[in-house]
């Protein structure tokens, strides 16, 4: 995979997902909004469209990135509102972020309950509500939700995370 490519992911509120995605290096572009798959997961989930630079970023590491800031080991009871997917637009694509999560689920302590599936229909969040973290970095959402998953990926994955893409509070 060179050059740009999509992939969605969708585990936790949507407006925290898309405020991790935005914060990292390139990351061209994050749809917010719902989800669709087929077959059993045919209904609307939370989640995002990363449009991403494959030379900058890899697909194996924004699926990381992902797992590490929602609750990928747990199967609550709201998962239907908020599946913990990797969402793939092509087989090839599919088998990668498959292999990923196999890796990954080695070297976890639990299981992942994250799974590969085709990406079926997006719908777009409401204009009001894209680019949440980005237009109201000071609301309280924010700063209780989004910004210690970002403030765990400057521990974890700093040479991703874009420093000119922060938050004031998070660049002192």
């Amino acid at each position: 995979m060179v050059g740009l490519n999509k992939i969605g992911f969708g585990g936790g509120c949507h407006w925290c997902t898309e405020g991790v995605f935005q914060s990292l290096v390139g990351v061209h572009h994050v749809d917010q909004g719902w989800i669709a798959s087929v077959g059993q997961h045919k209904t609307f989930a939370e989640a995002v469209v990363v449009t991403f630079d494959a030379n900058l970023i890899s697909l194996a590491v924004l699926i990381e990135i992902h797992l590490l800031t929602h609750s990928s080991e747990v199967n609550h009871s709201m998962r239907d509102k908020y599946r913990s997917a990797v969402y793939f637009f092509t087989k090839e694509q599919g088998r990668k972020a498959s292999k990923v999560l196999e890796n990954l689920n080695t070297k976890s302590i639990n299981p992942i309950v994250t799974k590969a599936i085709p990406f079926g229909t997006f719908k777009l969040n409401k204009e009001d509500f894209l680019n949440y973290y980005k237009t109201r970095p000071d609301a309280p959402f924010c700063t209780t939700f989004i910004e210690p998953k970002i403030t765990r990926l400057l521990k974890t994955h700093q040479q991703y995370v874009d420093p000119k893409r922060l938050s004031k509070s998070l660049k002192t």
